[in-house]
């Protein structure tokens, strides 16, 4: 797919979200219809696509950084830090509801929401008859994707929320009730259907088409396929789907699988044959929440980025992480995370390329900093600045409708030898690298994923669908993750004359956490419940 960056007019955004700050309201405040200048924006096909192609980052940015990581990858047990106190709390599943990342993170989602909302409100209603109707289906199918995948983020994080479709009748609503989580899923999932009705077949520019939709829906059905299950059976009829969705994505549409995984995660990589939807931002600072702040946060130091930020030295990988790698699962993790000696040519070009450090031996500890979406100074990444660089953040890629089918194919079995479900898993495998296996299980899936997607958020999500139907399972993973101190060195006498460079990990202050049914699921921010008492109440069905 040919890389385009549209959103070279993302400033626009201030035709949604109005000034930046509008953009962080709780979800009980309305988004003004003032800022969409309703009655008159929508004059043409051009001023619509420009409008909908807001909703790809800055409403995405307060969850971009907290929620990928402390969410998907520290509650998940792939990163950890000692350090930043917002975000030990999800690590050690002891999150406060005055918790700033908490916040962030569920304003962001309920924006994602509002803008949506407003926008298929504005699109019905002040669209002017030169704007044709495949140009409102798309759009409207972009707002529902994007509305359906919140809800989404929100149910596997919070459980019980609040379905709001109409801020302007719900948003100052302080009466209403969180709605169930069956609820939730089926609104979700009626969004991502209503999303393959109207999306596009292919797009240009990084936009989302109705395979990106029939892909997200593969995953939501196969998370909902655990909910409420009987004896840790998974129901099939949303396994078949699951499986359906997956399999068309697969054989039908133009996503290809790219050769090499290093590549994914290269600025000039965006918009590749393999991402389904990727949040594209741009290295812009101006308006606010344009630019990935990323790199910013966890590149490991300011020779890294080029700029005066890369605070991310106190961060990493955790020790579970690495204690449960693969010795040659070298292509991934070294894409990932960046351990003793690593070079990376791409790193610091006027440099001669970054050299990750070897510690000695009077070195203490040490960690495994980051690697992925770290795309280093503008003149490595072809431009950027401090707090905004443009590389994508995936949301999906088809790795995951390959593992998305493999498991639904394996169902409810212990194992399979499936020859299509060990096709699409070995595939991925192979492209890192890895000899292809025989047979598979949930174990298997879930290490492969755990390697294949880290630091990219999903590791949660992972858990989470574990969870809905073997939740003894899932909490006995997290309960058994090392998150303790380690210092990683290189074994004697390897990368000499050839060899692959092995590691042997210390740990040298053992540390885990205990996680129980209540803090599975996180706390609502205090702020919100002192405006929606009723989020404290049962909740109830939704009313379709």
């Amino acid at each position: 797919m040919k890389k385009y960056n549209f959103l070279k007019y993302i400033f626009l955004f201030l035709t949604i979200c109005g000034l930046a700050s509008s953009c962080k309201e709780d979800f009980l405040e309305r988004p003004p219809l003032s800022n969409l200048t309703a009655g008159t924006f929508f004059n043409n096909d051009a001023e619509l696509s420009t409008s909908s192609s807001a909703l790809y980052n800055q409403v995405w940015a307060g969850a971009n950084g907290q929620s990928l990581l402390a969410f998907g990858d520290g509650r998940g047990g792939n990163f950890f830090t000692p350090y930043v106190a917002d975000w030990l709390q999800f690590c050690s599943f002891a999150v406060s509801n005055t918790n700033g990342a908490l916040k962030d993170s569920w304003s962001s989602f309920y924006n994602i929401i509002a803008q949506s909302n407003v926008l298929i409100y504005n699109i019905d209603n002040y669209s002017k008859p030169a704007v044709s109707t495949l140009a409102k289906n798309t759009a409207l199918g972009e707002a529902r994707y994007m509305r359906g995948l919140a809800y989404s983020f929100l149910v596997q994080n919070w459980g019980p929320v609040p379905i709001i479709t109409d801020n302007l009748k719900q948003g100052a609503d302080t009466t209403l009730s969180r709605n169930t989580v069956e609820s939730v899923w089926e609104f979700a999932i009626r969004d991502m259907q209503y999303a393959i009705a109207h999306l596009p077949v292919t797009s240009t520019s990084g936009r989302l088409t109705k395979y990106s939709a029939k892909g997200m829906l593969a995953r939501f059905y196969l998370t909902r396929s655990g909910l409420n299950s009987t004896n840790g059976q998974r129901n099939q009829m949303y396994l078949d789907s699951a499986k359906y969705y997956a399999k068309d994505v697969i054989m039908n549409s133009p996503y290809k699988l790219m050769d090499n995984y290093a590549d994914l995660f290269f600025t000039k990589s965006n918009n590749n044959s393999e991402q389904l939807f990727g949040l594209q931002w741009i290295g812009l600072r101006e308006p606010w929440g344009v630019g990935n702040t990323f790199q910013s946060q966890f590149a490991a130091n300011s020779t890294i980025t080029g700029g005066s930020d890369g605070w991310g030295g106190g961060h990493g990988a955790s020790a579970d992480y690495v204690l449960n790698l693969d010795p040659i699962d070298s292509i991934r993790r070294k894409a990932t995370y960046m351990f003793p000696g690593d070079y990376y040519p791409e790193l610091n070009r006027k440099g001669g390329g970054w050299a990750q450090p070897i510690p000695n031996a009077s070195t203490y500890s040490n960690i495994a900093h980051f690697k992925k979406y770290i795309v280093g100074t503008p003149e490595d990444n072809g431009g950027g600045q401090v707090q905004a660089t443009g590389n994508n953040t995936y949301m999906q890629r088809l790795a995951d409708v390959y593992f998305i089918y493999a498991e639904a194919i394996l169902g409810n079995n212990t194992t399979t030898t499936d020859p299509e479900a060990l096709k699409y898993f070995n595939a991925v495998r192979n492209r890192a690298g890895l000899p292809s296996v025989t047979s598979i299980n949930i174990d298997k899936i879930l290490h492969e994923r755990r390697y294949e997607f880290a630091v990219e958020g999903d590791a949660w999500y992972d858990i989470i669908r574990l969870y809905y139907y073997n939740p003894t399972k899932a909490k006995a993973i997290i309960n058994a993750q090392q998150k303790g101190e380690y210092k990683i060195d290189i074994k004697p006498g390897t990368y000499a004359n050839g060899r692959i460079r092995e590691f042997t990990t210390t740990i040298l202050v053992p540390r885990s956490f205990t996680v129980n049914d209540a803090t599975m699921f996180l706390p609502y921010p205090d702020t919100e419940i002192a405006m929606a008492p009723n989020l404290l109440k049962p909740p109830v069905p939704y009313k379709f």
